[in-house]
């Protein structure tokens, strides 16, 4: 049984997310705002739950609104909600919805609240575009002008350059490098194939495809009408390729080393839009509420590294002192989740598990071992089924749950790579 440092067990009662949509496509006139409250409104309403109870909202995003930073309260102002939830927004790249999660379950271990909603959306059809300096330099002073005259003479300052917006990029403010281009030095450092890439890309979609068709998948999320003529329903996620084939991927052209790289469209997660979110609360509460839980956190783990060094590999160091605190061993582990976002990158941590190099990082004198394929992902993972940044780790926790429950399973790990040198492991337990 696992308790936090004061005998507080947190469950995981519940979760639902919107289907997974690619960036620019069904969703792209929904906001990450609104992606984050059509499911916490989902979710209140599937658990039959008094939205009284809820004492708190945290809520993940990776690339906020610059109109309505705080996503987690603009969530929480919905008429579901009483005013007085406190709310706060977290971001910690692609393991945003993971930070919120063990953030709220934090808060409950230690006795400050008994329930919560922890989550997170994206909207990547939705990127801030941004002035160049320049340009925005012109339109403050034009602004604060007295005159017609001085406005004029302000916006006279701009040159044709200043005119280019600045687009965000996925790339490292401390190296430049891209999530591409550092999945590309992954796959040449672990020695992955491109084979074996276009391999795990075929079976990512092949196994979602499945979940979909049986109802796996689906049954964790809701229907969302699309916005504005409220005309067209989205039921599941657009991006798996029930009809893709190995040949198909392994006839795409390399995107971020056009010469030597191995990393494809085909074998990397694409850029989506969705919302996912759990209600987290006491074992105590969720007892005396009659709610049965999906399961437990028995323990998490943060870890990172040099962001220039091997960018997505710190799930290899965060996995070793997640299992420690669970008191497990790999062995031990039922079924086990790890974010997707580039077949690369999947491979190398896997690789990363069974390496005495990167478990003495860890800090540990032996490696965890290597993971049966056949308990990994097994309804596919975010290749096929996409990648809201900051919903992602939600996703990952609900999937990861419901399978456990259908399997019998009692344990499951979870990992997430994330932007900055980053990644987070944790252990889930039925009861």
């Amino acid at each position: 049984m696992a308790t936090f440092g004061n005998g507080r067990r947190v469950a995981i009662v519940a979760g639902v997310r919107t289907p997974f949509t690619r960036a620019g496509t069904a969703f792209k006139s929904i906001s990450a705002i609104d992606l984050g409250k059509l499911c916490v409104a989902e979710l209140i309403q599937r658990t039959n739950l008094s939205g009284k109870e809820v004492e708190a909202l945290v809520f993940g995003t990776v690339v906020p609104s610059v109109i309505a930073p705080n996503i987690a309260r603009e969530i929480a102002l919905m008429p579901l909600l009483p005013k007085g939830v406190q709310a706060f927004s977290v971001s910690r790249a692609c393991a945003s919805a993971n930070q919120a999660i063990t953030d709220a379950a934090d808060q409950i271990a230690l006795g400050h609240i008994d329930v919560a909603i922890a989550g997170g959306s994206e909207s990547l059809s939705n990127v801030p575009i941004l002035h160049s300096a320049g340009m925005a330099e012109a339109l403050v002073l034009a602004s604060k002008a007295k005159t017609l005259t001085g406005r004029v003479k302000a916006l006279a300052r701009v040159r044709p350059k200043d005119l280019v917006p600045i687009t965000p990029a996925i790339a490292e403010p401390s190296t430049g490098e891209t999530m591409g281009q550092s999945a590309e030095k992954m796959a040449k450092l672990n020695n992955i194939s491109r084979e074996e890439q276009d391999q795990l890309a075929l079976r990512s979609h092949r196994l979602a495809a499945a979940g979909t068709a049986d109802g796996r998948l689906t049954a964790e999320m809701m229907p969302v009408y699309v916005p504005p003529r409220f005309d067209s329903v989205v039921t599941s996620d657009n991006g798996i390729r029930a009809d893709t084939s190995f040949e198909r991927l392994s006839a795409l052209k390399p995107v971020f080393d056009r010469r030597y790289g191995s990393v494809t469209a085909g074998n990397a997660s694409p850029l989506t839009d969705g919302g996912a979110c759990v209600l987290l609360m006491s074992a105590e509460k969720a007892e005396s509420l009659g709610y049965e839980p999906l399961g437990f956190i028995r323990s998490y783990a943060y870890a990172a590294l040099d962001p220039g060094e091997q960018l997505l590999q710190a799930p290899v160091l965060a996995a070793p002192v997640a299992l420690a605190r669970a008191g497990l061993e790999l062995g031990d582990i039922d079924l086990v989740e790890m974010h997707e976002a580039f077949a690369a990158q999947l491979l190398s941590n896997l690789r990363g598990f069974e390496s005495k190099f990167w478990a003495e990082r860890a800090g540990f004198p032996k490696p965890i071992g290597a993971v049966d394929l056949a308990r990994l992902n097994v309804m596919g993972g975010s290749i096929a089924i996409g990648h809201p940044f900051g919903a992602t780790g939600s996703r990952i926790t609900v999937t990861l749950l419901n399978e456990l429950a259908r399997r019998g399973g009692q344990f499951g790990l979870m990992t997430v790579c994330a932007a900055g040198g980053m990644g987070f492991a944790m252990v889930v337990e039925r009861a």
